[in-house]
């Protein structure tokens, strides 16, 4: 509780008053008293101090030193005594407030009370602290204004609110000389916002890999882990901030989304890259054949993460570009050994040798020979004996015409 205190306004150029603090029920300025009864009253003040002996200095005199104060004190042990009286749903005598109010974050959030012509004095209050009361403002806050001050109506809007604003309000009001009280609680929601996040991570197979997603919102917004494979679509993984995987694979690598939701708004969406190192295997070695003096190219592929580095290899000799007519080539996960102009000593075995820091593994490709009358021979006997079944249906086709043709003229 608060003692009540007189203040006197703006340089003594306006009438003084005694402003009687808020009761948990109840808290308005009293009347403006009179000019000329405070002139008189202190008058009479001067006098009594004049008569009195001269208090010895240090002493504090517990004497009130305005008399109006007495009253102001009285009223206000009596209300402090006298608890206000909440208003119900359904209470006839006095309509209540508002039901629960509420809005998001940055948004501007309107309290109304429904009061009626019997009441003489309206305040709104946030927990302890004043608010309006009537058309005067008491809160320092720029955001609070008033809407509407009538005989039925007595709202104030909150602009910008913050999470901060939540909480009970208050609608008090003084009718028939019995306060009376009328409650709203405004609920403040916040989207929902991924404060931290993992960062792409690099792993060899067969390690653990726990990734964390924190996010803040009002209510608590879930937080959702989705591995976004190319092969499967958006497969679900849990729902929770932290994602362990144990043991992680090489088809566990990839893109991770977190995503976090609470109907406030739209979810608010993280991406985490997860790379995941493995030795290289050879998926692709074809064996080739070619004739002597033709163009022959053997090829190799190879997955791994990092890249394989490509080496190519007859016997024990290592091939490079430029050596025996040859070219090495590497590009991506694919390498290739060209021949321009092959001879007879190119025939044989050769072996590519893919590597990366986690292992290396190889495969034999053989390059053999093939004669000119096959490899001429073989698409080109295909050929000539689709051509020669086609003329022959042709002929079949333009005899069987030309015998219609006779039989339907004769």
């Amino acid at each position: 509780m608060v003692l009540a205190s007189c203040v006197s306004a703006r340089e003594k150029t306006r009438d003084a008053a005694c402003l009687l603090p808020l009761s948990p029920a109840l808290s308005l300025p009293l009347q403006t008293l009179d000019l000329n009864l405070l002139r008189i009253q202190h008058r009479g003040r001067r006098q009594r101090q004049q008569r009195q002996p001269a208090q010895p200095r240090g002493h504090r005199s517990l004497k009130m030193h305005h008399p109006a104060c007495w009253i102001v004190f009285s009223v206000t042990t009596a209300l402090l005594f006298i608890p206000g009286v909440p208003v119900r749903s359904g209470d006839a005598t006095f309509p209540k407030a508002m039901d629960n109010v509420t809005v998001r974050q940055g948004e501007s959030a309107t309290l109304r009370c429904t009061i009626d012509d019997r009441v003489t004095r309206v305040a709104w209050l946030n927990r302890s602290t004043i608010l309006y009361a009537g058309n005067d403002k008491w809160s320092i806050d720029p955001r609070v204004i008033i809407l509407v001050n009538t005989p039925t109506q007595y709202s104030i809007m909150i602009q910008n609110v913050d999470v901060y604003d939540e909480g009970p309000y208050t609608c008090s009001v003084q009718t028939d000389n019995h306060p009376k009280t009328s409650r709203v609680h405004l609920i403040v929601q916040v989207p929902p916002q991924i404060m931290n996040i993992s960062s792409d991570v690099t792993v060899n197979e067969g390690s653990s890999v726990t990734l964390l997603c924190l996010a803040i919102g009002r209510p608590e917004p879930t937080v959702t882990w989705r591995h976004l494979s190319v092969k499967d679509g958006q497969g679900f993984v849990s729902e929770d901030e932290y994602l362990e995987i144990s043991d992680i694979k090489r088809d566990q690598s990839g893109e991770y989304e977190c995503s976090a939701l609470n109907d406030v708004a739209a979810p608010d969406v993280r991406k985490v890259k997860i790379t995941v190192n493995y030795p290289p295997y050879i998926s692709k070695a074809k064996n080739t054949g070619v004739s002597v003096g033709q163009k022959g190219i053997l090829s190799c592929e190879a997955s791994a993460v990092p890249t394989a580095e490509f080496q190519w290899f007859k016997e024990d000799t290592r091939l490079a570009t430029g050596l025996d007519g040859v070219r090495v080539e590497s590009r991506g996960h694919i390498s290739t050994l060209t021949f321009f102009n092959v001879s007879e000593k190119d025939y044989g075995n050769y072996t590519c040798v893919a590597t990366n820091k986690l292992g290396n593994t190889n495969a034999s490709i053989t390059l053999y020979e093939i004669s000119p009358s096959s490899a001429v021979a073989g698409p080109g006997a295909v050929i000539d004996g689709v051509n020669s079944a086609s003329r022959a249906l042709a002929c079949l086709w333009l005899s069987g015409t030309l015998f219609a043709h006779f039989f339907i003229k004769f």
